[in-house]
């Protein structure tokens, strides 16, 4: 994960690749085989990333960039930044001519220190690498490591520019940003100071870029926000994220299949309980932001839910919609966290039922409230952080289980894998990518669903 594979020649460039538990995978470009540079970007990160590495290559290339790999860095836990830092370091022995420009959160959150790294020619911020004009700026080499820095204030930046990206490469689901930034403290979380304060893209550019992601093939879509369900509090007339929803689901109804990335509950408006309720193109599936399942180290994490809130909330979506299904967030070993609010969290996501748990292990982050509390040793943090992840694989392995003899739409996805619509993986040998068909469900191996293809039709 995170890591830069071998290239064959100094000029030939990398792609990034979704990884595992939000950390970069990178794999080489074919278009860049002929060895005559070009642009690509490493990615690590949330599916936020992700779409705005499509932005800043198409940006970079407006700008007439060439020969330059764009690390695109996430800031969400110290594992992250080290990974970025690490492949950064191998990009440059591999690569010794090419430019290598470095952005992100990590990038926004500590400029100077990355500007310090002799690999990095250029450290631009969250909101300078979206635009074409920073690219036809950057700094030649050999200059000090103050004037490579292009980082302005992220908290003076009050909208989100619409960005119209009509192909993700790589990916068979289409990626929309709806929102950026975020509102809230919570104690643990510097992401804020790498996002800025919440901010929303108008719901007709939101509806446009999914006409153009339609247009181009794309049957699936997924709305995309640092704090999604906080959309539109800033625009007028104050629209909600369901609200858009809608909106999207009626003005394009070439698009079938509608999916939400992470959201906090507490913020749901009617109008998305509706969709759930009433549209069949709106996925059931949800991914909570939980983080924990005690209620005095959700108060210490400053979280606007409580447990309560998350059980009342999920079996009043299972009451809407029986077949959805729930991933999470959680974090282990939070400061003060005793072993008995650490098993809460475990029962937390036993009750809901979660389907994929997706575990952190805490990591104390620059200049948060929580790195200031009483520390955990940061072997129980790991040992914690690995007891829940056996929850975890114990609760996905029962979910797909229980899937096996059932008939499921899959979109194909360019791994052979694909997706049921409550996002079970399902292994689909022999179809093409971007393929939606009915399977029959066979069996499964603990970490993905199996078909026999004779049992596969077109959907």
């Amino acid at each position: 994960m995170g890591m830069v594979r071998p290239s064959r020649s100094g000029n030939r460039l990398l792609r990034a690749r979704r990884g595992s538990r939000g950390l970069g995978k990178v794999s080489r470009d074919a278009s860049s085989a002929d060895g005559q540079g070009g642009i690509d970007v490493v990615t690590f990160g949330c599916r936020l990333n992700t779409y705005e590495s499509e932005v800043m290559k198409a940006e970079a290339t407006k700008a007439g960039l060439n020969g330059a790999i764009l690390f695109n860095t996430c800031a969400v836990t110290g594992e992250a930044v080290r990974q970025a830092r690490q492949a950064i370091r191998k990009a440059r022995r591999e690569n010794p001519e090419i430019r290598i420009i470095v952005t992100g959160c990590a990038a926004q959150t500590d400029a100077a220190g990355f500007a310090a790294m002799p690999e990095v020619d250029a450290v631009l911020g969250n909101e300078e690498k979206l635009r074409s004009e920073s690219y036809r700026a950057l700094p030649d080499f050999g200059i000090s490591s103050e004037e490579k820095v292009r980082v302005n204030d992220i908290m003076s930046v009050t909208e989100t520019a619409p960005q119209m990206v009509g192909h993700l490469d790589g990916h068979v689901r289409g990626f929309i940003q709806v929102q950026n930034g975020c509102d809230h403290r919570c104690t643990f979380c510097i992401i804020p100071f790498g996002r800025g304060n919440s901010r929303s893209v108008p719901m007709g550019a939101v509806v446009e870029q999914a006409r153009k992601l339609a247009e181009n093939g794309y049957r699936e879509v997924v709305l995309t926000g640092v704090d999604a369900t906080s959309y539109g509090a800033d625009l007028p007339g104050e629209p909600t994220l369901g609200l858009l929803a809608k909106t999207l689901l009626k003005q394009v109804p070439e698009i079938l299949r509608l999916r939400l990335s992470s959201i906090d509950s507490i913020e749901v408006d009617r109008h998305l309980l509706d969709l759930i309720a009433e549209e069949p193109r709106f996925m059931p599936h949800l991914h909570l932001s939980l983080q924990h399942g005690d209620d005095l180290i959700l108060k210490r994490m400053k979280r606007r839910h409580s447990r309560a809130d998350a059980l009342k909330f999920v079996s009043h979506v299972k009451q809407l919609r029986p077949g959805m299904s729930f991933g999470a967030d959680m974090i282990a070993g939070f400061p003060t966290e005793t072993e008995e609010m650490a098993a809460n969290s475990a029962r937390l996501a036993e009750e809901i039922g979660i389907s994929q748990l997706h575990v952190f292990p805490y990591s104390p982050r620059p200049d948060t409230p929580a790195a200031r509390m009483p520390q955990l040793d940061r072997r129980l943090v790991k040992e914690r952080a690995a007891r829940l992840r056996e929850t975890a694989e114990k609760l996905q392995a029962r979910h797909l289980a229980a899937m096996v003899g059932t008939r499921q739409t899959v979109l194909v996805e360019m791994s052979g894998m694909a997706h049921t619509e409550n996002f079970a993986l399902v292994a689909t040998p022999g179809f093409q990518p971007r393929d939606l068909v009915t399977v029959t469900i066979t069996g499964h191996n603990g970490r993905h669903l199996d078909i026999q293809p004779a049992s596969a039709s077109a959907a």
